[in-house]
């Protein structure tokens, strides 16, 4: 069966918290990622459809768990964006809480999606989130985004030092990725494919 070009998703529902999100089995992958990372840019390259997540000059505006469901009945997760989101510190920490209630309790994840900036690699939250996944065996796809922005050289030098630094990771993925030129696209379906078979 050929891969599809992108991922057929209609917009499902939001949840503040993990009690509201969908009561049911089918997987989930999730999106993870600082709140500048350009989450969903990426998001909306991999959807064909610019309108999927909601971009915006200020990062930060992603504040609940939005769900989109695959035909299959199979989901995406857009989780709040992290550490440079212009609210307040009450408003930042629920949203913190219910993205670490998610990962930590939700049945239906089977996989992660973290996008990160390549050109401000190793950040403490992202690192903190491979490793995290680490131990809890959660297979992890680290995109290094705006590939666009550096040399093929440099992209090189970012992919060498994750592996460097996870060397021992049950289930780490990383790529080069830009939302701009489509780079990864395919192996970025691909991988959530066959996570979500």
């Amino acid at each position: 069966m050929p891969l599809p070009e992108r991922l057929d998703v209609t917009f499902l529902t939001s949840a503040p918290d993990l009690p509201r999100c969908p009561k049911d089995k089918y997987p989930e992958v999730a999106f993870a990622g600082r709140s500048n990372a350009g989450k969903s840019s990426v998001l909306n390259k991999i959807t064909g459809n610019r309108r999927t997540a909601k971009v915006s000059k200020t990062p930060g505006r992603t504040q609940l768990l939005n769900f989109f469901e695959l035909k299959n009945s199979s989901r995406l997760v857009d989780l709040p964006g992290y550490g440079y989101a212009k609210a307040g510190k009450s408003a930042q920490a629920a949203w913190q809480k219910s993205v670490n209630q998610y990962l930590t309790l939700r049945d239906n994840l089977v996989g992660l999606v973290l996008v990160t900036d390549i050109r401000h690699p190793g950040q403490p939250y992202d690192e903190e989130l491979i490793n995290w996944s680490a131990q809890s065996e959660l297979p992890i796809c680290v995109l290094l985004n705006k590939a666009d922005k550096v040399s093929t050289s440099a992209q090189q030098k970012s992919l060498n030092a994750f592996r460097k630094n996870h060397p021992d990771h049950p289930c780490l993925v990383v790529q080069p990725f830009s939302a701009l030129r489509g780079t990864g696209k395919v192996d970025l379906i691909q991988q959530i494919s066959a996570w979500l078979d």
